[in-house]
C-alpha cells in the first residue's frame, strides 16, 4: 500500500481531507453568495442575470465547476466512512451520555444536517443548476433568464420555507466546521481558536442571512 491509500485510509487521513474539502466548500459560498447578492441592486435583475451569465459561461469558472463537484462527493463520502467508523468502533453506545458537557448540540448533529443539506443542495441544482446548464449546452445561456426564474420558483411559500430550513442547517453546519476544519488540520492554538470561532460565527451568520433573505426579499416582493 502507497503512502497515499494509507493515508486515506487512516482515521486522520479521512478527517483532514474532509477538513480540506469543507474549507474549499466554504470558499465556494463566499462567491456564490456574492453573485446572489447581486440581486439586492434591485434593478429589474440586469445585474444578476450579467452575473450569473458570466458564472455559466466563463471556460475558467465551469472548470472549477467540476472541482467544486468533486470536492463536495469527497467531502460526502469522507463523512460516511468517519461516521461508519465511529460506529463500528463503539457498536453499544454509552449508558448515559452527557454530550452538553463537552459540545454544542449542532456538533453531535453533523450527520443530521448534512443530510439535511444534501437534500437542499439537489432541490436547489433541480430549480436552478439544470436548467442553465441545458440553455448553456443548447446554445441559448444569452436568453436564460435566471432572475425570473429565482422569482418564479420563490413565489411559493413553502419552497421559501424549504430554503430557510437549508440555510439554517448549513448555518449550524459551518458553525461547528468552520472550527474544527482548523483543529483537524493542527491549527489550534490558545491565543488563535478563539479568533477562529470569531469568525467562523460571524462568517456563517452573514452568509446565511444574505442567502435567507433573498427568497424572502423576493417572495414578499420587496425584490423586483
Amino acid at each position: 500500500m502507497s503512502e497515499k491509500s494509507f493515508f486515506l485510509s487512516s482515521s486522520i487521513g479521512k478527517k483532514i481531507s474532509m477538513g480540506l474539502t469543507g474549507l474549499f466548500l466554504i470558499s465556494f459560498l463566499i462567491v456564490h453568495v456574492s453573485v446572489n447578492s447581486c440581486i439586492f441592486i434591485n434593478d429589474g435583475g440586469i445585474t444578476f442575470n450579467a452575473a450569473a451569465h458570466f458564472m455559466a459561461t466563463n471556460p475558467l469558472i465551469r472548470l472549477i465547476e467540476i472541482g467544486l463537484f468533486a470536492g463536495l462527493i469527497l467531502h460526502i463520502i469522507f463523512a460516511l466512512l468517519l461516521t461508519l467508523e465511529n460506529k463500528k468502533a463503539r457498536p453499544i453506545g454509552y449508558e448515559k451520555i452527557n454530550g452538553s458537557a463537552n459540545s454544542n448540540w449542532y456538533s453531535r448533529s453533523m450527520g443530521i444536517l448534512g443530510s439535511l443539506l444534501l437534500i437542499f443542495l439537489v432541490v436547489h441544482l433541480a430549480h436552478f443548476w439544470i436548467d442553465t446548464k441545458i440553455a448553456v449546452f443548447t446554445g441559448k445561456a444569452d436568453k436564460h433568464n435566471t432572475f425570473n426564474e429565482m422569482k418564479e420558483v420563490f413565489s411559493n411559500w413553502y419552497i421559501v420555507a424549504l430554503y430557510l430550513i437549508g440555510v439554517g442547517s448549513l448555518l449550524f453546519h459551518i458553525l461547528h466546521g468552520f472550527q474544527s476544519a482548523f483543529q483537524t488540520l493542527g491549527l489550534n492554538h490558545k491565543k488563535y481558536t478563539p479568533i477562529i470561532k470569531k469568525i467562523g460565527l460571524w462568517f456563517s451568520i452573514i452568509v446565511c442571512l444574505l442567502f435567507a433573505s433573498m427568497p424572502v426579499a423576493i417572495f414578499t416582493e420587496l425584490i423586483k
